[in-house]
């Protein structure tokens, strides 16, 4: 069908929607009739969609639904290469010209001979582009990554293997396709491993990010299952005030449990292998129901990437016996390059190499930190259109700077530190990781949502902090309303707050207090005085992916927050005098 509308040789067909078998479907029919597989992020706005397809030379869009197809008409006048759109999720509202259902579509394809369609298929290399990822960098135009065949099949067979999957041929893999797939965490595990070991794959609501995951996760009970850091927060954010409302038995036998499965798990991280009595019976009183209760009672392999997840998390679900495996990577490695498995896990590393993977630190310093570097098979062959940014990608001996920080421990194991560009160097000179510091913060005070450090060339360091709110579950707008959690936690202080307004402009004393507390706490185990917070704001709203603060995958855009809340940021350091 594709050849039928007239796609070329190393042309665009962009996809825009949630995950779906059409999705599926149009990706890989995009590479075999000779094109490149690009997804677009639901969330883009019709310029931002512009660009991609304009990037790529799209010559064919496939639309979810009549909310994304009127993105595309706003801008189809300056889409020169552009020959037909195809919309798969709902009845077309409206006949137009190279407009097709997806049925229509279909039926396309009829009339084109299969001996065509063979010699397209003959004629591609290993090394030849067939799907680009576009990557939202935290700045500037999104960059096209591209990728070949040899890259998605050799990283989908060996992380596959690496973190041994079954084939279906000796047991039946399950998982379900919810992240968006034009990320390549997602493409990785749920097109290409999932094609690769013969997984079946269920597709989540459209909703599942604002809720019905948990309900797909029980119907489905998927044996591997990927989730962004934010996935497992809102998980434990859920479980927590759940548990709240127990009876205090329940809670009591609850809290004893997690202090067992902490103990046990961190022991058995540590070499220790014996199963102590009273962990045999948490298991068959909590754990067991607890993985019931989320979907999780057959899935060996929970795993997380894409972003920093705090320790306060992964302890929490550990405490419950899921280890959660954290994994790294990016775009540019095909997804990820190292893995942490059951037998190969320690606490916030993300595992070991890839089998066929190796790292560098460049540059490292006393502490034997420096720039993360890859290479191996799945390295990208460079960014669209983008040569220059290729060469600072890819150095002369063919190593891949990340542009993250991190270190390798006595035994091989790989932890992050920061990135270079987040590094903030304060006027003294000093280089300060944000990160570590602002998940101290969020650990010492539980009602704060986020944190974002500030100081770069400035004398001292200072924080804007957002509070835990109920968002908007269509918009994703974040409310004035504090969440249960964090109203429960006020009231424990002794304050009446129900709103974030209510805290800011009354700047409520308990509240006050108690974030203070926190940061001073976490000063008192700071590395030097230039790595302390010396004044903070509290904001009015939340960060979130509609307010811009957030990417696509829940990254920190400190750049656009800086810009934001520039004004904020300014009022820290518009006093003469440094604060002691």
């Amino acid at each position: 069908s594709c050849l039928q509308l007239g796609l070329e040789r190393f042309h665009g067909v962009c996809i825009l929607g949630f995950n779906s078998a059409e999705w599926f479907i149009a990706d890989i029919g995009a590479i075999l009739a000779g094109g490149f597989a690009v997804g677009i992020y639901t969330t883009n706005s019709p310029e931002a969609c512009h660009y991609v397809a304009e990037n790529c030379s799209a010559n064919v869009l496939v639309v979810e639904n009549h909310k994304q197809l009127q993105k595309i008409l706003e801008i189809q006048h300056k889409l020169p290469h552009l020959k037909a759109i195809i919309q798969y999720g709902e009845e077309l509202k409206e006949k137009r010209p190279n407009l097709y259902s997806w049925s229509e579509f279909m039926d396309l394809g009829k009339d084109v001979p299969d001996t065509q369609l063979r010699e397209i298929i003959e004629s591609q290399k290993p090394n030849q582009c067939c799907t680009l990822i576009y990557t939202s960098g935290t700045t500037g135009q999104p960059k096209g990554v591209m990728l070949s065949h040899d890259n998605l099949t050799w990283t989908a067979a060996a992380a596959g293997r690496f973190i041994m999957l079954t084939d279906a041929k000796e047991k039946q893999e399950l998982v379900v396709s919810y992240l968006p797939l034009s990320h390549i965490a997602a493409q990785m595990s749920d097109i290409w491993s999932a094609m690769t070991f013969g997984v079946q794959v269920f597709f989540a609501q459209p909703d599942a990010l604002k809720g019905t995951l948990v309900d797909t996760l029980r119907e489905v009970r998927p044996t591997a299952f990927l989730g962004v850091p934010r996935v497992w927060e809102k998980m434990e954010e859920k479980m927590k005030s759940i548990g709240a409302k127990s009876s205090a038995l329940r809670r009591k036998v609850a809290s004893w449990a997690k202090g067992v499965g902490l103990q046990t798990n961190l022991k058995r991280m540590n070499g220790y292998s014996e199963v102590p009595v009273n962990f045999r019976l948490a298991r068959h009183l909590v754990y067991k129901k607890v993985r019931k209760a989320i979907g999780l009672d057959r899935c060996t392999k929970c795993y997380t990437g894409a972003a920093p997840i705090t320790r306060e998390t992964l302890e929490f679900f550990l405490s419950l016996n899921i280890p959660v495996f954290e994994l790294y990577g990016m775009s540019e490695s095909s997804g990820p390059h190292t893995i942490s498995l059951p037998h190969a896990f320690k606490l916030t590393s993300c595992g070991k190499e890839v089998t066929g993977c190796r790292t560098l630190i460049h540059k490292p310093d006393g502490d034997g930190n420096g720039e993360i570097c890859f290479s191996g098979r799945h390295i990208f062959m460079g960014y669209l259109n983008m040569e220059e940014k290729t060469k600072e990608a890819i150095d002369e001996d063919g190593w891949l700077h990340s542009g993250d920080l991190g270190k390798h421990d006595k035994d091989g194991f790989l932890y992050i530190t920061g990135r270079i560009k987040e590094l903030i160097i304060t006027a003294g000179g000093e280089n300060v990781p944000p990160v570590p510091i602002e998940d101290a913060v969020k650990d010492a005070v539980p009602i704060l949502s986020n944190a974002m450090l500030v100081g770069d060339k400035a004398k001292f360091l200072a924080m804007l902090l957002t509070l835990k709110c109920k968002v908007d579950v269509e918009t994703g707008e974040p409310g004035d309303d504090l969440t249960p959690e964090a109203i429960e936690y006020c009231q424990k202080l002794g304050s009446k707050a129900t709103k974030v307004s209510e805290i800011i402009s009354s700047k409520d004393k308990a509240i006050y207090a108690a974030i203070q507390k926190g940061i001073s706490a976490v000063n008192e185990g700071a590395v030097s005085n230039a790595q302390k917070v010396q004044k903070w704001v509290l904001l009015e709203k939340d960060f979130s992916l509609f307010g811009g603060e957030l990417g696509p995958t829940m990254k920190l855009k400190r750049p656009v927050v800086a810009q934001k809340y520039k004004d904020q940021i300014a009022q820290f350091y518009a006093d003469v005098d440094t604060p002691t």
